[in-house]
């Protein structure tokens, strides 16, 4: 076993410094013993792990915690890609939230992170076809950490939701990888029609606290939407927008705008 763990710890450095924080977290805080070594300690890898947290937090009276990590458990071992997003999800609170200072705490304690890994499964069960379970799923999710996702919204890797409350993301949206957003943010439809209807948010994106992104747009990869703007047209590629409705006020300032998170309008990184 010894041999194992070590040839894992070569394979996947994030979930070695998780366990190293872990005990760590012990040491500093006996009183959290119990928790850290049921969510880490007591695993041999981040997807084990990542399904026993998905399944505590979502389970209910309606449906165990064994029941829903056995579902989490299928959804990491069908599809590696998910396990793979979520060190990408880790490593991108890691980075840019200026809260987080270690590994463990976007698996312990960030509500987003929580959320976006409950939907990657939901994703999963909804491309099985198992429409469902996924709305379960769904449900559970907007209880728990009021995040509404459909289950058919496709998400890219390295994820950052901010605060994560109040998120709503409509069927056909589509993220990009390395988005970053913030609280308060729709991604919606302008009405009733049953079709592609909800935007489309292109790589390295940062979307502002409370902004309202409406229809079947496309958000141009690196660009920055303001805080509190409605954007109802297409977002050219690296610029700022803000506005109701917004309008383009800039460049986005840097070359990765879902990175630096400065949304100061005008601003620019040395």
């Amino acid at each position: 076993m010894a041999k194992t763990r070590t040839h894992l710890s070569k394979l996947d450095p994030v979930w070695t410094q998780i366990v190293s924080e872990a005990r760590q977290a012990v040491d500093a805080e006996p009183l959290l013993g119990g928790m850290v070594h049921a969510c880490i300690l007591h695993h041999e890898t981040l997807e084990a792990a990542l399904a026993y947290r998905i399944a505590q937090k979502m389970a209910s009276a309606e449906m165990s915690e064994q029941l829903i990590r056995e579902i989490a458990d299928a959804a990491y071992a069908s599809d590696p890609s998910l396990a793979e997003s979520a060190r990408a999800d880790i490593s991108a609170v890691y980075e840019r939230d200026p809260a987080c200072h270690r590994y463990i705490q976007p698996l312990l304690y960030f509500k987003g992170f929580q959320a976006i890994q409950a939907h990657r499964v939901a994703n999963w069960l909804w491309r099985e076809g198992r429409r469902d379970l996924a709305y379960f799923f769904q449900m559970r999710m907007s209880e728990q950490f009021s995040v509404d996702i459909h289950p058919a919204c496709r998400i890219g890797k390295g994820l950052f939701l901010d605060h994560a409350h109040s998120l709503v993301f409509g069927e056909t949206a589509v993220i990009g990888d390395n988005v970053s957003i913030l609280h308060d943010v729709t991604l919606g439809g302008t009405g009733k029609e049953d079709e592609d209807r909800h935007p489309k948010i292109g790589d390295g994106v940062l979307i502002g606290a409370g902004a309202k992104v409406l229809g079947n747009i496309k958000i141009g990869c690196c660009s920055r939407i303001a805080a509190g703007s409605v954007v109802l047209a297409d977002v050219p590629p690296a610029t700022t927008v803000a506005g109701v409705p917004a309008k383009v006020v800039g460049e986005a300032g840097c070359s990765q705008p879902s990175v630096s998170m400065n949304q100061l309008i005008g601003a620019r990184d040395k």
